[in-house]
């Protein structure tokens, strides 16, 4: 019998947003939601990219991480300075470096929750399907 490739399709969606809901919750002990936990995230993992860089990896538009990056600023959790030519680079403050590490102790804390439901075979089958899945994109 043939997967019913909508079905599927559907069920990854359900599966995104119960993390991406379970994680904003969560984060907000934090200070942070998810999307600006995830631009710090980013900023710390790729230090000087330039903001159109960060936007892909954050799956966010130009624009979108602009303004989110603008408020990440106003809160005093990361700086912008010019780069090469027109290019902004992006680096965290002492503060957004303490409110990532307090992400990710959140972070750690629930994401054993929302796998909880697969055990240890499982987890690694729907890592390795969605690993090749992403990387015929």
């Amino acid at each position: 019998m043939a997967t019913d490739l909508e079905l599927l399709g559907q069920a990854l969606k359900r599966a995104q947003y119960r993390n991406h809901r379970t994680m904003d919750a969560a984060l907000g002990a934090a200070g942070v939601s998810l999307v600006q936990w995830d631009a710090l995230r980013a900023i710390d993992q790729a230090p000087g990219a330039s903001a159109h860089d960060l936007a892909v990896a954050t799956f966010q538009s130009d624009q979108s991480f602009g303004t989110l990056a603008t408020r990440l600023i106003d809160r005093g959790l990361v700086t912008r300075a010019p780069g090469r030519g027109r290019r902004l680079t992006h680096a965290l403050t002492p503060a957004g470096a303490e409110a990532l590490a307090a992400g990710r102790r959140v972070v750690a804390a629930e994401l054993p929750k929302l796998f909880a439901p697969l055990d240890e075979s499982q987890r690694l089958a729907l890592f390795e399907a969605l690993n090749a899945l992403n990387a015929s994109a």
